[in-house]
């Protein structure tokens, strides 16, 4: 099982250790492969098949076909290389920040927000800092995308332990 880190209870974060790069080893291959320009063609010819190369999970493969690049990032994706898929569909950074933000964002939305310094401070330095600042009346306009963000990081940490039992360095 993985050893907890300190860096876990930082809601919305999702850190590329070694334990990461071990988990999202074929997805990011698969991503980097998208740097030749005959892979990009085999690839837009037939999606799936061309995944085929690649051993990664069936929800690594879902995810790349149904583009969750939160997801994505949970199942050991390094945003470098995921970006090349995003590349790939023609997003800009701020597309893909925008839906990776995991709270359904619009692109201006996300770009407003870096101009005016990123996510605030404020009910983000953890996770239980999250779940008081959310449960406050005037703090709700957003709960649900939280409570949708946090769930998803529960089960994607799960889903990490059981496909890396045999963890202890990562």
């Amino acid at each position: 099982m993985r050893e907890k880190r300190d860096y876990d209870d930082i809601p919305g974060t999702y850190v590329f250790d070694g334990q990461a790069s071990r988990q999202g080893y074929h997805l990011n291959m698969f991503c980097l492969s998208l740097n030749k320009a005959e892979n990009r063609d085999l690839f837009r010819q037939n999606e799936a098949e061309y995944m085929d190369k690649y051993p990664m999970t069936d929800t690594q493969r879902d995810a790349v076909l149904t583009r969750d690049w939160l997801g994505m990032l949970r199942l050991g994706g390094n945003i470098y290389y995921t970006f090349k898929l995003a590349i790939f569909d023609g997003m800009t950074m701020q597309h893909a920040g925008a839906a990776m933000s995991g709270n359904n964002m619009t692109f201006e939305d996300f770009r407003d927000m870096m101009l005016a310094g990123g996510r605030g401070i404020e009910g983000n330095r953890s996770k239980q800092e999250w779940a008081e600042y959310y449960s406050k009346p005037e703090n709700r306009a957003h709960a649900a995308d939280v409570d949708s963000v946090t769930a998803n990081q529960g089960s994607a940490d799960s889903s990490e332990q059981s496909e890396n039992k045999d963890d202890s360095n990562g």
